[in-house]
């Protein structure tokens, strides 16, 4: 299970993928309007809509000569279900730790 997780965590590594997502979640929109919200070529733009579809976080698709990036909030799934691991973990140590000092204060 874990193998198939990490594409989506080696997406969400990089803080310009984010931006990105954070960009596709108002809107759908083609490379080219990607490119122009930061400093690269459009080729390494390319490159980190190509990793995040990879990771399953957006989807593209040819309209005409452009190609569309959407997001794919399904593709979050393996990454909320890995923190919620953690989330069960911390909640169930902060109520033994609740106990003793409950415990302890009797």
């Amino acid at each position: 299970m874990i193998q198939q997780d990490l594409p989506a965590f080696r997406a969400l590594a990089d803080p310009t993928r984010r931006a990105i997502l954070v960009m596709l979640r108002d809107q759908d929109l083609s490379v080219a309007q990607v490119s122009q919200q930061f400093d690269m070529t459009r080729a390494a733009v390319k490159k980190h809509l190509t990793v995040l579809s990879d990771g399953g976080l957006i989807s593209t698709q040819k309209r005409g000569r452009e190609r569309i990036n959407t997001l794919n909030p399904r593709g979050m799934a393996p990454v909320l279900d890995w923190l919620s691991f953690f989330d069960a973990f911390w909640d169930d140590r902060l109520a033994t730790l609740k106990s003793a000092i409950e415990k302890d204060n009797q």
